[in-house]
């Protein structure tokens, strides 16, 4: 075989493994598309109608938790993370101040757990979440606030314990509340709550709107004094 016949026999052999090439590459697409494009689309689809929708600081869910008279003229609406220290302070400040502000405006909680920063706060949510089911969010709200530095350096199975020692004083029952805290329905208000937060231009947590108004300063002052304005002109007094 000379040089030229060389030459054009190894030409043949890269057009042929080239056309090889061709023939793989759109095998792989026709694949990608008829198979693993639908079941993608039908994840994509199946994830956005499962995690529900979300509400705005002005719009109340059927699920959302609300502390006081919802016919007072002033919402609170409350994004926080139970292992957040600025948040066990803006619930201090908020317990004092509620005597003051109580026959003028009612109060809404929901999550926003920084799970980035802090380990415990997801399984926290979810326990007052499991709480709700048995009428004891309130409860363990407050006792997950008033206890943080308690559990928030834990591991997490010893964090899960102390909640659940913290569910046994509250007169919750241990069974259902663990029952409860493997419902799907459990995890998603956690993250709509957080999803919700996150389209209203939540970015960290306590944050506070005051009828749809995100507060600079979630100050107690702060707080009384916007609540007495917007309940002022509401009311006409």
């Amino acid at each position: 075989m000379n040089k030229r016949e060389q030459q054009r026999k190894i030409k043949e052999q890269k057009q042929q493994q080239a056309r090889q090439r061709e023939h793989n590459r759109k095998l792989l697409f026709k694949v990608a598309t008829f198979g693993v494009a639908p079941l993608l689309l039908f994840w994509v689809i199946y994830t956005m109608f499962s995690q529900g929708p979300v509400y705005s600081p002005i719009e109340l869910a059927t699920d959302d938790h609300i502390r006081g008279n919802i016919d007072n003229p002033v919402s609170i609406v409350v994004y926080a993370d139970f292992q957040c220290p600025a948040c066990a302070t803006e619930f201090e400040d908020m317990n004092r101040l509620w005597p003051q502000i109580s026959d003028k405006a009612f109060m809404v909680f929901r999550h926003y757990p920084i799970t980035t920063v802090h380990g415990n706060t997801w399984t926290a949510s979810l326990y007052a979440e499991a709480a709700a089911r048995q009428d004891g969010f309130w409860a363990m709200h407050d006792y997950l606030f008033q206890t943080q530095r308690a559990w928030t350096n834990l591991n997490s199975s010893e964090a899960e314990a102390q909640f659940d020692s913290y569910a046994l004083e509250l007169n919750l029952e241990l069974d259902q509340l663990h029952a409860d805290l493997q419902l799907e329905a459990v995890t998603t208000k956690v993250r709509n709550d957080q999803r919700g937060g996150n389209a209203s231009g939540v970015r960290s947590a306590p944050a506070v709107f005051i009828n749809g108004r995100q507060l600079n300063r979630p100050t107690r002052e702060r707080i009384r004094e916007v609540v007495n304005e917007e309940y002022a002109e509401l009311s006409g007094d």
